[in-house]
């Protein structure tokens, strides 16, 4: 091994070795069980960040693991680059405007973009040591993934599972775009409330809102029916203040009575709650947002302004005419589009929607059959689906995408859908090859795409390869995990079982690990939209190492946030170093080691036998974490075994035999170097999921010229039983020699220094054991005289 150990060089020379050999290619489970994996597909929509270094690399230490225990791991990675996430980036990217240049010309510059990015994050994966089998990659914008998608969508239609209508829908008027009801966050806002009369045959009626713009679009005023205040008004009619046109005063039990003043104008369209009524009570519409985000022309006033300025306008002609009674501040939740952070309006539209809401019991049930890890995830998802208001709106109006495969008859309007042969299709480039069932030739193309969540969602059907002629569903579905952070739990995760439940009927996958957050500041996490992950994974890699970052990854438990700060480099670097040095030791130690046939480990001395059952014992603990995927609490088992049993304990109970022979025997030095070659392998083993770099090197510096395996990537844990015997033996040396040391630290002697006499007082089952190992004790204690006792 070399004096010190060079990472840079190592860590470029394995990822080319792990390439040649095809070290982790899917061989379709030909001679070991398959284990799949539905690894998210990253976002195409900026720079990765030390928050995916973080929840993927935990990840992909789950993939190791399961190849250790003898799995055909499935493990690919794809790229999500479809949609308003990658179109946002290329207008930033090429300061353009996707709706300024013609379609395909746009499509092309977006390729160009994607491919620049997809060669970074590809490059940053195989950097930080990634297993992954890169032939089975996938971008949700290939021909492949357009046309499972595509499937996928007329399935559902044949289903009556997908459809279309015009009704309220939610609209980002920043991106000009439907979104379903997942891509919402709450903001709380700094507004206003604005106190306005409503006049009537029984008096004023006294009305709080925060979006006098809408007045215009008022359809009614609502009041509690248990409201004693309001009860009266019930079944008259009221003016608009300003407008001065009649609306009918109702009564609804969605009305608080506590909040503004208990009576509430409804307005087409100011929230949900105006939707339910809409739809309830059967109102007339009325048009005032248009999707630009500009009032519609025909409003008095503030025709053309966009909202703000129309509200800004509004109150000021309210109180020329001495309309506005008062205006109160108050801070107020405000949904807002998650990509770009605008206000979210409501306005009628025709979009395609993915029926969810008759099938929810469904899908609550589904959560009982998949394994969450950890489990207080899944109340999230339950959560999440009980409170679903809205059917899943599947059609976004943008440009970057997988088009719908529907055209419209131009004489009856009804919608025309492809043929299974003609997918992938784009319906602006190609015509049906049929006629309408009214008997026109003459369509119009559907010119909105998917949202990118309805070809994300169909990850595993684009891994098997569902409905193509090498379908391999069969071998990976349900695939092993699908592994994601929390907060696409309502999205990803939910629409994944929505579109598996209805096409199989089956769940997705069996395990689904939920990763935590790196946080910037408290409350705010890393993400590329806001640029705010300031280290920049390839230049800490460069610094400190893939291992060290990888190493790190691995200290949470698992789903909970933490912070990253370069100083927790120091941790991994001292880890990385403690085993370089102590496998540096060893295989000084291990030179003329050779395997003997006739040797087994009942000739080992007790204290090695030990060792051996610590590193057999910790296996198995750490086996069951990583089951659960507890992946910070298995890495604690590893380092308490590596640390204290073989550095602080072991290696300095065997040292005087492995370098005095002649004091202790040559059997007896042969039984501490079998000892000391089988345990760090065995530690070797353990820490190559984690840090695999450095593992590699140091098996094939030694172990590879005494070992069957090409890497020890390749090599399977052992799965036996620890003897307890033993392991309790240990722990009395263990103690017995913590003992010394404490004794001489408080008498401020060296370690070195030696004592008279060291009393042993042992059960009788150990007495043999001890008498074995006095000579080790001796050594390790400086002790002159070893008394046993029973």
């Amino acid at each position: 091994m070399d004096k010190k150990y060079d990472f840079q060089k190592s860590e470029k020379q394995f990822t080319q070795f792990w390439e040649e050999n095809e070290i982790y290619k899917y061989r379709q489970g030909k001679e070991r069980p398959v284990y799949s994996i539905d690894t998210p597909p990253p976002t195409v929509s900026g720079k990765l960040h030390i928050g995916h270094v973080f929840s993927y690399t935990q990840a992909e230490i789950i993939a190791r693991f399961k190849r250790m225990q003898g799995y055909d791991v499935f493990y690919p990675l794809g790229f999500d680059d479809n949609g308003l996430p990658t179109e946002r980036l290329v207008e930033r990217d090429r300061k353009i405007r996707a709706g300024q240049l013609p379609r395909s010309q746009f499509r092309n510059v977006c390729v160009e973009t994607i491919e620049k990015y997809e060669n970074d994050f590809t490059d940053l994966f195989k950097k930080l040591g990634f297993s992954v089998d890169w032939e089975l990659s996938y971008q949700t914008v290939s021909s492949l993934s357009q046309k499972i998608s595509q499937r996928s969508f007329l399935n559902l239609v044949k289903m009556k599972k997908a459809y279309r209508k015009e009704s309220p829908v939610l609209w980002c008027t920043q991106c000009q775009t439907s979104i379903a009801q997942a891509e919402l966050e709450t903001r709380d806002l700094e507004s206003s409330f604005y106190y306005l009369n409503f006049k009537t045959s029984m008096g004023d009626l006294l009305i709080a809102t925060t979006r006098p713009e809408l007045l215009y679009g008022c359809v009614c005023v609502f009041v509690h029916p248990e409201d004693e205040r309001y009860r009266k008004f019930i079944g008259k009619t009221a003016r608009v203040p300003l407008y001065d046109f009649e609306i009918p005063i109702m009564a609804d039990e969605m009305v608080s009575m506590e909040k503004g003043t208990g009576a509430v104008m409804c307005a087409t369209f100011g929230d949900t709650a105006d939707v339910s009524w809409y739809q309830t009570h059967h109102l007339p519409y009325k048009k005032i947002i248009l999707p630009d985000g500009t009032i519609s022309g025909e409003v008095p006033y503030i025709g053309g302004l966009e909202i703000s300025q129309a509200r800004r306008t509004i109150v000021e002609e309210l109180k020329t005419r001495d309309l506005l009674v008062k205006q109160e501040a108050v801070s107020h939740s405000v949904a807002v589009h998650e990509r770009c952070g605008s206000a979210v309006e409501i306005i009628p539209s025709n979009q395609w929607y993915i029926d969810v809401l008759s099938e929810k019991d469904r899908f609550l049930k589904a959560v009982d059959e998949i394994s969450w890890h950890p489990a207080y995830m899944k109340k999230r998802y339950q959560i999440w689906v009980e409170n679903l208001k809205w059917d899943w709106c599947i059609s976004r109006q943008r440009y970057f995408g997988v088009p719908f495969p529907v055209w419209y008859c131009k004489d009856c309007k009804e919608p025309v859908f492809a043929e299974e042969d003609q997918l992938p299709v784009n319906p602006m480039e190609e015509m049906p090859r049929k006629s309408c069932s009214c008997g026109c030739r003459q369509f119009l193309p559907e010119e909105a795409v998917f949202d990118t969540w309805a070809t994300s969602s169909v990850t595993p059907f684009i891994n098997a390869g569902y409905g193509e002629d090498y379908d391999r569903s069969s071998e990976i579905l349900p695939m092993g995990m699908r592994n994601q952070a929390h907060e696409i739990i309502r999205t990803w995760a939910f629409y994944t079982i929505v579109k598996s439940l209805y096409h199989t009927g089956e769940i997705p996958w069996k395990d689904i690990m939920i990763s935590g957050f790196v946080l910037a500041k408290p409350g705010e996490k890393i993400s590329k939209s806001k640029n705010n992950g300031s280290e920049s994974p390839l230049a800490l890699i460069e610094i400190h190492s893939a291992d060290a970052i990888r190493y790190w990854a691995a200290s949470n438990k698992l789903g909970t946030d933490t912070f990253f700060s370069e100083d927790e480099m120091k941790v991994s670097r001292r880890f990385l170093t403690k085993l370089y040095n102590a496998a540096k030791f060893a295989v000084l130690q291990l030179g003329d080691y050779k395997k003997k046939e006739e040797f087994n480990q009942e000739m080992l001395l007790p204290i090695d036998r030990w060792m051996l059952e610590r590193v057999i014992e910790t296996t198995g603990v750490v086996k069951a974490l990583l089951d659960e995927f507890e992946i910070g609490q298995a890495r604690h088992e590893i380092d308490e075994l590596f640390w204290k049993d073989f550095c602080d304990y072991y290696i300095e109970i065997v040292k005087e035999r492995l370098y005095q022979p002649q004091k202790h025997g040559v059997k007896e030095r042969y039984s501490g170097q079998y000892a000391l070659y089988h345990s760090l392998l065995g530690i070797l083993e353990l820490y190559a999921v984690y840090t695999p770099f450095i593992t590699e090197y140091i098996y094939q510096d030694f172990y590879r010229s005494h070992e069957k395996k090409l890497s020890i990537h390749q090599m399977v844990w052992d799965r036996k039983d620890a003897n307890k015997d033993y392991l309790e033996f240990g722990d009395q040396v263990k103690e017995l020699i913590g003992a010394v040391r404490r004794e001489k630290t408080e008498k401020q002697l060296s370690m070195k220094d030696e004592i008279p006499e060291v009393i042993i007082t042992s059960p009788k089952r150990f007495r043999e054991f001890f008498k074995d190992t006095q000579l080790d004790i001796q050594a390790c204690t400086g002790a002159k005289k070893i008394i046993l006792r029973s």
